[in-house]
């Protein structure tokens, strides 16, 4: 049946919509499996005045059967089966004659007993004391009281609609008691409207325009849009980010289109495109990746007869555009190396010392991945960004416009004529800045990113801050991931873990523990988060687990052998090998290391395995010198017949000491050589 649930409130940023969709469908969800309640579907829908809930329940609880145990059945009935008293008393108890007691079998044995069925309970019942529960659990990043109510939300609720079968579910939360009416658009259509169902619901709401459904509200935008931009033959800047947060700040949608004088086309697109965002919301209008000197916007209204909002926007982003103007000829006057003396009056963390401790260390991490990778061009280019790449925390430009910090430094760069490498290094350092967004264009500004990230990370492990549940205040799990991205993605080669030694070295006595710790600790968080985006990437757990078992040290071939284990899955030889490696790792249990000795080898078939073996590791050897796990792993295949002779021939645990401990020898050497492909052990086989 139709359960649909509206709350209503005051104007709620889009972040606590989102957050607030959410939970409620999960903790929903969660409430009604605990309570037996089946459902079909449950929905979410949102705006920034109301937080919408659309399922499909079941009308009650599904009906369980309870076991009523009665004493052991030894001592209830006799061997020819006669009900003594301890059964006939049991039976009176519960009103029931003996014939209708059953035999339960338990874990401690077999009982005489009753098996009632529990009618469940209507889901009306259920929902009554779920609901209040859900919404005041409901939570955000920051919330309010209002009145004399002690209960917080993320803004005062001002109604609740709650209909089951049509009918008003009876429940309050803080002063406000569920109905079966909401209300229009708080500007254009804010009376009352009763409801009888879901399509009622959205009918009405949209003759009192509210669109619902965000994802109608995002389409609508979309296509208003194009028709204002065709007869300018333009295009948006793409910002999905502002699309999204629009979509959520309105009920219904009114695209318009602006423009500002032309004399600030001479500012970069990078900087107008901000200045139109940041404080209004507002989309640059680019043909052929060129500014035009419009703008689009989307207010929560049906009209501008009198375009006193394009006009209002006009105005308002004309002095943005002024200060930005001045922000851009201040700040050019004085060359970005004169500026970088002042980075040691910004403070980088308080334990780690200012931005100038930052750039020094920079410096030899870049120069040290530079020289690992064998790229002398980029080397010089990357360092030269270094010295210069954070040097726009000092312009007015990144004081008034924070979010362009990186991309200003850069673009100042550019206009004093750095090489393009070099500025394109500091526009790109802070990139990616989520697994969603790229990797820097140039391998420089990928040296550099990957340096100034990693060096963030070491720094917060080092003095103790730890990235927990949802508070990440260092950023260390959004920049892990990042780190991972560039290094997948350029498919760069080197030790990871020596990596690791040097940022750590170069902080020297900066940092609280001790430096063993601090590298056993980001090597699990990077195995963690490597994890996540496997995971997300749909690879298998148990493959994923098998890449990265063991001591990872080198990113872009552990990603390799993750390939290569998923390309060979299928392979008709897969399982048989996983099979015969589990059964070594079996035997190998509890073992410690041998050497092995030719001359004890005794059996034929131990003698072919050795020599299969030793040609085998001659040859893979290379191969994973150079990532070509699959190759590797196709060659191992081909040991499979040579183990399963020698298991079948030749006796492993065998009295004789010193053949034992030869045979386990060689067990040894190929388990360790099939570890260097995967650990295959972790593999899950069907059945």
């Amino acid at each position: 049946m139709e359960f649909l649930l509206e709350i209503s409130t005051e104007e709620m940023p889009p972040l606590h919509v989102k957050a607030g969709l959410m939970q409620l469908e999960e903790k929903l969800k969660n409430e009604l499996s605990s309570a037996n309640i089946e459902y079909s579907s449950i929905k979410t829908f949102g705006t920034c005045r109301r937080l919408v809930v659309l399922g499909d329940f079941f009308t009650k609880q599904r009906d369980r059967i309870e076991k009523i145990l009665g004493p052991p059945k030894d001592i209830a009935f006799s061997k020819n089966g006669v009900p003594l008293e301890s059964a006939k008393g049991f039976a009176k108890s519960k009103g029931v004659s003996t014939d209708k007691l059953e035999i339960i079998k338990t874990k401690k044995g077999e009982y005489i007993g009753l098996k009632k069925i529990v009618k469940g309970i209507p889901t009306q019942e259920i929902l009554i004391n779920i609901l209040p529960k859900i919404i005041t659990s409901l939570s955000f990043p920051k919330m309010m009281r209002w009145g004399e109510n002690r209960f917080r939300f993320s803004r005062p609720i001002k109604n609740i609609l709650c209909l089951f079968e049509g009918k008003v579910i009876p429940f309050h939360v803080g002063a406000v008691s569920a109905s079966n009416f909401t209300t229009g658009h708080k500007i254009y259509s804010p009376q009352k409207l009763q409801v009888r169902s879901f399509e009622d619901y959205t009918t009405r709401l949209q003759n009192a325009m509210v669109i619902i459904d965000q994802d109608a509200r995002r389409k609508k935008i979309e296509k208003k849009i194009k028709e204002k931009l065709a007869t300018l033959e333009a295009q948006l800047l793409p910002d999905e980010q502002l699309l999204e947060k629009l979509t959520y700040e309105v009920e219904y949608p009114f695209v318009f289109v602006g423009s500002f004088p032309k004399e600030y086309l001479k500012l970069p697109m990078e900087i107008l495109s901000t200045a139109m965002k940041e404080g209004q919301n507002l989309f640059s209008v680019i043909r052929i990746n060129k500014q035009l000197p419009y703008f689009v916007g989307v207010a929560d209204a049906l009209r501008d007869n009198k375009f006193l909002i394009r006009s209002g926007n006009e105005r308002v982003l004309k002095a943005r555009l002024e200060d930005a103007k001045f922000f851009w000829e201040h700040d050019l006057k004085i060359p970005l190396s004169e500026k970088k003396e002042q980075l040691n009056r910004v403070v980088f963390q308080e334990n780690l010392g200012s931005y100038t401790d930052k750039t020094l260390r920079l410096r030899k991490i870049v120069s040290y991945i530079s020289d690992k990778l064998d790229v002398k061009k980029e080397k010089k280019a990357a360092i030269e960004a270094v010295e210069l790449c954070k040097v726009d925390l000092i312009t007015e430009m990144v004081r008034e416009f924070p979010s362009l910090q990186g991309k200003v430094g850069g673009i100042y760069a550019r206009e004093e004529k750095y090489p393009a490498v070099v500025w394109k290094a500091i526009y790109e350092h802070y990139q990616p800045v989520s697994l969603e967004d790229n990797p820097p264009s140039t391998l420089a500004g990928a040296i550099l990113s990957i340096a100034d990230k990693l060096d963030s990370i070491v720094g917060a492990v080092g003095i103790g801050i730890e990235a927990s549940g949802s508070k990440d205040p260092f950023g260390m799990r959004r920049n892990a991931q990042c780190i991972c991205k560039i290094i997948l993605e350029k498919r760069l080669n080197f030790s990871f873990s020596r990596l690791l030694d040097k940022c750590i070295n170069v902080y020297e006595d900066r940092l609280d523990k001790e430096k063993k710790q601090i590298k056993a600790d980001c090597i699990e968080f990077f195995k963690n988060r490597l994890q996540y985006i496997f995971t997300n990437q749909g690879y298998r757990y148990d493959l994923i687990l098998a890449s990265l078992a063991g001591e990872i040290d080198n990113f872009y071939y552990t990603y390799l052998k993750l390939k290569a284990l998923d390309n060979l899955k299928n392979s008709p030889q897969f399982e048989p090998l996983i099979i015969v490696v589990k059964r070594v790792n079996n035997i190998l249990r509890g073992y410690p290391p041998y050497k092995i000795n030719e001359e004890l080898f005794l059996e034929k078939e131990e003698r072919e395995l050795h020599t299969t073996f030793s040609i085998v590791k001659e040859n893979i050897i290379p191969m994973l010198r150079k990532g070509e796990f699959i190759k590797a792993q196709k060659i191992i295949f081909k040991m499979r017949a040579s183990i399963n002779n020698f298991f079948d021939e030749v006796l492993v645990i065998t009295e004789d000491k010193r053949i034992k401990k030869n045979r386990l020898a060689l067990l040894q050497e190929i388990s360790k050589l099939f570890s260097q492909v995967a650990d295959y052990s972790e593999i899950v086989l069907e059945g």
